[in-house]
């Protein structure tokens, strides 16, 4: 995939009405956003829009609307937040219909540098129909409304619809330009440039649950890093594969043969692959997740029968650690253990620490990670977290992500 887009900076958007798919599904509860982070990492890509003196035309989805249109997944509240974040009014165009009579009359008035938020592009079915005749019926209709288009949501990039990737076919044949805003810009240069170009040593760790997330990143990596640790959940089936008792661990029986085969891939080409070697254990799971739990901590290759491991003990924290600090790039995706439990967060915590101690470039690749960094206080030292969790996976699988390969090619 190429990944030399081209963005806002290279086009001139002076007067022209210019549709930015943003990602603002960011959480409600009664009506109020809980966080907006989403809606600030917005802002700079629309503010150089502004000002440009283009027309902005702002477009996302919020929530799944499995309930159909509703007010509750409505962008109203986005509307007001964006408003005041802009220091500028931003004419919501609350219709159901997205792209109906009202959103071509608030268009046609229009003046250089104002703002139009559409209403939630899911409120129209089409909008998650692959490309068939629905589907290209509404990307048709909301590249009507614009002349060029901007694609800022990386969360939905890996998604092929209508107002990702499907609109910019029709934006092509009016001759305008499809680009990246500033934010999936980063998140190219970061993650892409991670896995394509890195600077090395390049160090991969993966946590999470299971293995069978993360088959294919797995494997992509391995041909891609020097080194590649892991942890969570998903290294009692590496450690099962070895031969090794796990106890009451989490597991995944039908991937065993499969990382026997990483292993062995690992080892003909020379990379470092790197399990634990001491696991936190209790007697089970804790009830609620975060509720007391008493751990005790065992040689990974000797977990006890009653036991499940439950985060990665002392010594592989400095295993982990160590490596982490040796790298020049270093990406990480999924926690080292139950990091919602303030005793089994030790493990994340270690790494978390390792990265934002280094001076490797440290990319967190969304989710659980991200999710990790934020609530232990480490995402400022980092040099890029990700915003899109699902996008990020399937970019570090080194698939082709529909919302990045629709941009136009510098």
């Amino acid at each position: 995939m190429s990944l030399n887009k081209k963005s806002v900076d290279d086009f001139n958007a002076a007067g022209r009405r210019v549709l930015v798919r943003c990602d603002f599904n960011v959480p409600l509860k009664d009506g109020k956003i809980t966080d907006d982070t989403r809606i600030k990492a917005a802002l700079p890509t629309i503010n150089k829009l502004i000002g440009d003196g283009a027309k902005v035309i702002l477009c996302s989805h919020l929530g799944k609307v499995k309930e159909g249109p509703n007010e509750k997944e409505s962008l109203a509240p986005v509307a007001a937040a964006l408003s005041e974040k802009l220091g500028k009014p931003v004419n919501f165009v609350k219709d159901y219909n997205v792209t109906g009579a009202d959103a071509t009359a608030a268009v046609a008035a229009m003046n250089n540098g104002d703002v139009v938020l559409l209403q939630n592009t899911r409120f129209r079915g089409e909008e998650e129909t692959k490309p068939q005749k629905a589907g290209e019926a509404f990307a048709k209709e909301l590249a009507d409304l614009a002349d060029d288009y901007v694609c800022d949501a990386f969360g939905s990039a890996h998604r092929a619809h209508a107002s990702v990737a499907v609109v910019t076919k029709y934006i092509t044949e009016k001759g305008g330009t499809n680009a990246v805003g500033y934010l999936m810009q980063k998140e190219i240069d970061f993650l892409g440039n991670a896995v394509e170009n890195p600077v090395r040593p390049f160090v991969a760790i993966l946590g999470g649950a299971k293995v069978a997330d993360k088959l294919n990143v797995i494997n992509n990596l391995l041909e891609k890093c020097d080194t590649l640790i892991i942890g969570g959940g998903m290294a009692f089936t590496f450690l099962k594969a070895q031969g090794y008792e796990i106890g009451k661990s989490l597991v995944d029986d039908e991937k065993l043969d499969y990382c026997k085969e990483m292993m062995a891939k690992a080892e003909k080409l020379g990379k470092k692959l790197l399990l634990p070697i001491d696991t936190a254990v209790a007697d089970s799971f804790p009830n609620p997740i975060d509720g007391p739990v008493d751990v005790e901590y065992v040689d990974s290759t000797k977990i006890p029968a009653d036991k499940e491991g439950l985060d990665i003990g002392p010594k592989t924290q400095e295993l982990f650690a160590t490596a982490a600090k040796e790298a020049k790039t270093v990406v990480w995706n999924g926690p080292m253990g139950v990091f919602e439990n303030p005793t089994l967060a030790k493990g994340t915590i270690a790494v978390a620490k390792a990265l934002a101690e280094t001076d490797a470039t440290t990319i967190i690749g969304g989710g659980d990670s991200a999710a990790a960094c934020n609530q232990l206080g480490f995402a400022d030292k980092m040099s890029h977290i990700s915003t899109g969790g699902g996008a990020s996976l399937e970019f570090l699988e080194g698939k082709e992500l529909p919302g990045v390969y629709a941009a136009d090619d510098k």
